[in-house]
């Protein structure tokens, strides 16, 4: 009998022992800024929350996460992430010999700590980012393929392909779990077509925002590609602002294209003596005729023409009156 109850109390203790460090696990880290909804081991992990070694860090599709280390080393957990506190090694308050993540899939941001560079390692599925008193971001998309852009110091990435260098602001590398992998160059909006994600790299484009030191890092001139957040409520449509282009007062008004119509030529469909006498001044009628018209229109003849024909009619009588005269005589010489 005491034999049974030795074995059932040694096999207790061992459980106990096994189960210890799980549970006497010193907190690495924890939460300062929470959006949305973010899960640890534990359940909801709010602002404050303390995270622990070996814990599983889970967000929401608009779910956002930021974090900070003992030593500083501060990790932001962008929407759709899930990433492990693999090892977490201490060395003092103020430093650690080791300290591993290992990200699964997501979007995320990391600045270095007070630790060596050396102690800093990030597993993804196509290799492992080697940190050099490093701040970059990278994403991990549902197959593996890795992104890394660096933003300050330098960094380095390493796969089946072999291992590539970052070393100027805004390099990045992308690489698939079978070994395939680009060289280092600037970032360009066209990485998100590359991973087939526009929601990939959101603290770059500006989609996600984060607070404190970490968010004045990055740009890259992708700000110009950033999808509109899915997790946001669209502003309703502007009222309408194309029928105001089209408003026709607005079309209308050209005046210098309507010339105003010019007042008629006095000369040109009017005879000649229509024309307004204020054009030169008023004289005085004269008995010569000056000024007058005769039936041709021109000036000045008609009372000249009516004198004369006086005359021709008064010549023709005196002529009459001398043939009377000479009638006459020869009548009275022949009696």
């Amino acid at each position: 009998m005491w034999g049974w109850r030795a074995v059932s109390v040694a096999m207790l203790c061992i459980a106990l022992n096994g189960a210890w460090p799980a549970l006497a696990a010193e907190p690495v880290g924890q939460a300062v800024v929470i959006k949305t909804q973010v899960t640890g081991q534990s359940g909801p992990i709010e602002v404050d929350t303390r995270v622990h070694r070996n814990e599983r860090i889970n967000t929401s599709q608009s779910g956002l996460g930021q974090f900070v280390f003992r030593d500083g080393t501060k990790l932001a957990v962008g929407w759709g992430s899930s990433v492990v506190i693999d090892k977490y090694v201490f060395d003092d308050s103020q430093s650690v010999k080791k300290l591993t993540i290992r990200a699964a899939k997501g979007t995320f941001r990391w600045v270095s700590g007070n630790s060596n560079s050396s102690a800093y390692q990030i597993l993804t599925p196509a290799g492992t980012i080697g940190v050099r008193g490093t701040a970059f971001d990278f994403y991990v998309g549902p197959d593996g393929t890795t992104a890394v852009v660096l933003l300050n110091g330098a960094a380095s990435f390493c796969g089946p392909g072999g291992c590539r260098q970052l070393q100027q602001r805004c390099d990045c590398v992308v690489a698939k779990p079978n070994g395939d992998m680009s060289a280092a160059r600037r970032v360009d909006p066209s990485i998100l077509a590359t991973l087939g994600n526009q929601r990939a790299l959101p603290f770059l484009s500006g989609n996600q925002r984060l607070a404190g030191g970490i968010g004045m890092l990055g740009g890259c001139n992708m700000a110009s590609a950033a999808p509109e957040r899915k997790d946001r409520m669209r502003p309703p449509p502007a009222v309408a602002p194309a029928p105001q282009r089209q408003d026709p007062p607005q079309r209308q008004a050209e005046p210098q294209k309507e010339r105003p119509n010019k007042p008629d030529k006095p000369h040109h469909d009017r005879p000649h003596h229509d024309k307004p006498h204020h054009d030169k001044p008023d004289r005085p009628d004269k008995h010569d005729g000056h000024g007058r018209h005769d039936d041709d229109g021109k000036p000045g003849n008609h009372g000249l023409d009516h004198r004369g024909h006086e005359r021709h009619h008064d010549r023709d009588r005196d002529h009459d009156n001398d043939r009377n005269r000479d009638r006459g005589h020869n009548f009275n010489r022949g009696r």
